[in-house]
């Protein structure tokens, strides 16, 4: 949490930095413009004078766009030039490595770590028998239970059986 705090602060700070290289960038860029006082000539001169400057900052937005746009294509070629050099590479299976809970949380927190964790201790004791008793197997025929339950006379004992109280 520490750690956390700390890079949160300098991610602040960072931000902060950001805005004001941002302003200082502007203002040195930008000249106030002053339109008070002036003619209808000198306020349409004023105006051309900024669409050229916008237009040329759209055609460096432009030219670094497509620069951009041809870089990433680049990049993507190299990268399949690569993948295909390197070949097809077999993976090795990976071993299943079983860590006790203990062990993971003694890995995650080191030595912070002092509780043991017993996850079978709360667990509810079930008998095996008792599980068998509930659920009586019958052993038949199967194409006999295929033939009752096909078509609508199985649909309907179906039904029938699931909507009775008892079950049967």
């Amino acid at each position: 949490s520490l750690m956390l705090a700390k890079a949160k602060e300098e991610w602040d700070q960072e931000l902060v930095d950001k805005q004001a290289e941002k302003e200082r960038y502007l203002s040195e860029r930008i000249t106030p413009l002053y339109t008070s006082g002036l003619s209808l000539s000198q306020l349409q001169d004023l105006c051309r004078e900024l669409h050229e400057k916008v237009e040329i900052v759209d055609e460096e937005r432009y030219d670094i766009e497509a620069k951009c746009n041809h870089n990433t294509r680049e990049i993507k070629d190299l990268k399949i030039k690569v993948l295909d050099l390197r070949g097809k590479f077999k993976r090795p299976p990976l071993r299943r490595v079983r860590v006790s809970a203990d062990a993971m949380l003694r890995a995650l927190l080191g030595s912070k770590h002092k509780v043991s964790m017993d996850l079978r201790a709360n667990l509810k004791s079930v008998k095996k028998e008792d599980t068998e008793k509930e659920r009586p197997v019958e052993v038949g025929d199967w194409r006999k239970n295929v033939e009752a339950m096909s078509g609508m006379e199985g649909r309907k004992k179906m039904f029938d059986a699931a909507k009775s109280p008892t079950g049967q």
